[in-house]
């Protein structure tokens, strides 16, 4: 696996793994825990050494799986985890980054995680209640406690990451990106390459759409978070599915999957870009670091960067009130 660094010094694997779907989101949560451990740990064993997760996944579960299934190996891995929210009952219940919350949730992270320090510590949505100025302010307090190494910002927009970045250095930003999510390049990007700060995006195969695994005729289950995205109504998968058409090609004649040109696509786009696909499968995150083998030219990118401009893409990537949690 081929590394690369966020900010001035995360260094990681090129290709990362988000673990949300292991404790929730994406259908029936596993019934064996054993078995996501054994898939965190294999991913180790592929090379994978940055591993997602936050503390509202689940909530609480996601990050004490991580932990325990990465605390064999927790000096070869770099484990990012997230505050914000606000949890009542067991879900979240709206935004919160005081810094009260924040020491709070970081105190209790490091517990979940059983590790002495968070190596990426990120604000999981911007809080327009609390000033940003306060939130880098309070984060930067706990690097210096050696609590957090390093912080970073979720769904931020440009003048956010300026001016959280202004208080103290931003590491990475994470938002959606990929193929059919082009948000982040108008103004997020730019800003990200000219401070330094390191890009991952999230749903980088389309929450599975891009790797050909979803079409029009998916049934989703009852608590599939896919059930309440606009993008993944049957007629919009139906009105998308040219675009997946395209990809598929295109993996065929490179003798890749549509997944691989996905990333590759990604990974084409900056040398500080690290996505981290979820998967609960051992054979996807070797699928998915394969990615990083799959060389494509500089016609082939091109024609890629214009797919969903001369396509289309139909629907919005969250409904209403996802979009309104959403930095702009």
């Amino acid at each position: 696996m081929h590394t690369r660094t966020l900010g001035s010094d995360l260094r990681v694997s090129a290709v990362g793994l988000g673990a949300m779907g292991m404790s929730q989101s994406y259908g029936p949560n596993p019934g064996d825990r054993d078995d996501m451990i054994a898939v965190l740990r294999s991913a180790v064993d592929l090379g994978v050494t940055f591993f997602d997760t936050a503390e509202v996944y689940g909530p609480y579960v996601n990050e004490e799986l991580v932990g325990e299934a990465l605390a064999p190996v927790r000096d070869q891995v770099v484990i990012a985890t997230k505050f914000g929210f606000r949890i009542e009952d067991g879900r979240p219940a709206g935004l919160n980054s005081r810094p009260e919350q924040i020491r709070a949730v970081a105190t209790a992270s490091l517990e979940r995680l059983g590790v002495e320090r968070i190596d990426l510590f990120y604000q999981h949505r911007v809080d327009p209640q609390v000033p940003v100025e306060d939130v880098a302010g309070t984060v930067g307090e706990l690097v210096r406690e050696g609590k957090v190494r390093c912080f970073g910002l979720s769904e931020a927009s440009a003048r956010t990451i300026r001016r959280a970045h202004a208080v103290h250095p931003v590491t990475a930003v994470q938002s959606e990106y990929s193929l059919w999510t082009r948000d982040p390049e108008p103004e997020v990007l730019p800003t990200c390459t000219a401070l330094g700060i390191g890009f991952v995006p999230f749903s980088p195969l389309g929450k599975g759409f891009l790797t050909g695994a979803v079409d029009a005729s998916t049934a989703f289950a009852a608590d599939d978070v896919r059930t309440a995205i606009p993008r993944f109504t049957a007629e919009n998968r139906a009105a998308n599915q040219t675009l997946v058409e395209h990809i598929a090609a295109l993996a065929t004649a490179k003798d890749a999957t549509p997944g691989q040109v996905a990333l590759a696509w990604l990974l084409a786009r900056h040398p500080s870009i690290v996505p981290i696909p979820g998967t609960r499968h051992t054979a996807r995150i070797e699928e998915n670091a394969g990615a990083t083998r799959v060389p494509l030219s500089a016609d082939e990118l091109s024609d890629l960067d214009g797919l969903a401009g001369r396509i289309g893409v139909q629907g919005d990537r969250y409904n209403a009130h996802h979009m309104s949690l959403v930095d702009k």
